[in-house]
C-alpha cells in the first residue's frame, strides 16, 4: 500500500489527498494549529502537528515510512523548514519513491506581460519568492542526494470551490482593480491535483513544471464574468493607483507575465479540465448552485 505524507495539508494538498484516499492510499498530513489538525483527522487521515520551528518525533517516523511526500509548507529566511528539521529523516526513508514540491510562478518575477516557461531563469522580485527559489533548489538537491525523483510544481493563482471570484462577490468583497496591461494566470485546484497525480505516475519526468491555465487574463475580466454567472452587476472598475491594497496584494500587481504550461502536457500527459477561468467558474457555479 502507498503512503502519502502531505507536509502542509492545505487547500491544494487536500484535493490530491482526497483523490488518492479514494484509491485506497494511506494519508497523513501536517498542520500548525488545532483546527487544521482536526480537519485532517475528520477526513479519516493521520494528523501530525508541525510548527516548522522544531523537529517532531511523530513526523520523523511518518517521513521514514512514507512512499510519497508532497510539500507545501512555505520556506522562510533560514530556508526550507522541513529539510532544516527533518533532513536526516528524509535520508532514512528507505521506501520513498517520489517527492513533489508546490512552489509558485512568482519565482519568475516581472516580464512586462511576456511569456515565460520552465527554461526562463528565475528573477524573483519579492523576498518570499526569493525564498521559494532557494527552497526549490534545496529540494532538488535533497532528492538527488537520496536518489529520489523530485518534481517542482510552480502554481499560478489558485482558485476553486470556496476560493473564487464567485465566493468574493457573494461575500461582498470582490473588487475590479484595473491596471492597464496587467494579466495573471490561474489554476483550478482540481487541475492542480490532476497534474500532481500525473507527476506521480511519471516519476521519470523530474524537475520544474508550470501548473497554470491556458489563458492569462486581466483580473477585472474574471470578476466581471463571475458577476455575469451570478446575474448581478459587476463592481465598478477601480484604478490600481488609487486602490487600497495590502503591501502583499500590491506586490502581486507589480509583476505581470504570461506563463506557458506546455511541459505538463508533453511530459505528464495532462489535459486541463478547466483551461480558462470561464470553465472553472462555470463549474463552481454549477456545483454551488445559484
Amino acid at each position: 500500500m502507498s503512503d502519502l505524507l502531505c507536509l502542509g495539508l492545505g487547500y491544494s494538498a487536500r484535493m490530491v489527498a482526497t483523490r488518492l484516499a479514494r484509491e485506497g492510499w494511506r494519508i497523513a498530513g501536517t498542520a500548525r494549529e488545532a483546527g487544521g489538525l482536526d480537519r485532517i483527522a475528520d477526513a479519516g487521515w493521520r494528523a501530525l502537528p508541525f510548527d516548522a520551528a522544531a523537529p517532531s518525533p511523530a513526523l520523523a517516523a511518518a517521513l521514514r515510512a512514507a512512499t510519497h511526500v508532497l510539500v507545501s509548507i512555505p520556506p522562510d529566511a533560514a530556508g526550507d523548514p522541513v529539510l532544516r528539521c527533518h533532513g536526516d529523516d528524509l535520508r532514512q526513508a528507505a521506501g520513498l519513491c517520489w517527492i513533489g514540491y508546490l512552489s509558485t510562478v512568482g519565482v519568475y518575477g516581472d516580464h512586462a506581460g511576456g511569456w515565460v516557461d520552465e527554461a526562463t531563469p528565475p528573477a524573483p522580485v519579492s523576498q518570499r519568492s526569493r525564498w521559494r527559489v532557494a527552497a526549490e533548489a534545496e529540494w532538488l538537491a535533497a532528492g538527488a542526494a537520496c536518489a529520489v525523483p523530485v518534481q517542482v510544481f510552480r502554481l499560478a493563482g489558485i482558485y476553486g470551490p470556496g476560493r473564487s471570484a464567485i465566493d468574493s462577490l457573494r461575500a461582498g468583497t470582490a473588487r475590479r482593480i484595473v491596471k492597464p496591461g496587467q494579466v495573471f494566470n490561474r489554476i483550478h485546484v482540481e487541475d492542480i491535483a490532476t497534474t500532481v497525480l500525473a507527476g506521480m505516475a511519471h516519476p521519470e519526468a523530474t524537475g520544474l513544471f508550470n501548473v497554470t491555465d491556458d489563458e492569462p487574463a486581466p483580473p477585472q475580466d474574471v470578476v466581471a464574468f463571475a458577476a455575469s454567472l451570478l446575474g448581478v452587476p459587476p463592481p465598478p472598475e477601480m484604478p490600481f493607483e488609487t486602490a487600497e491594497l495590502s503591501p502583499m496584494a500590491r506586490s502581486f500587481y507589480g509583476e505581470t507575465k504570461r506563463v506557458a504550461n506546455g511541459r505538463i502536457k508533453r511530459a505528464l500527459g495532462v489535459t486541463l479540465r478547466y483551461p480558462s477561468y470561464r470553465e472553472g467558474l462555470a463549474a463552481i457555479m454549477e456545483t454551488a448552485g445559484s
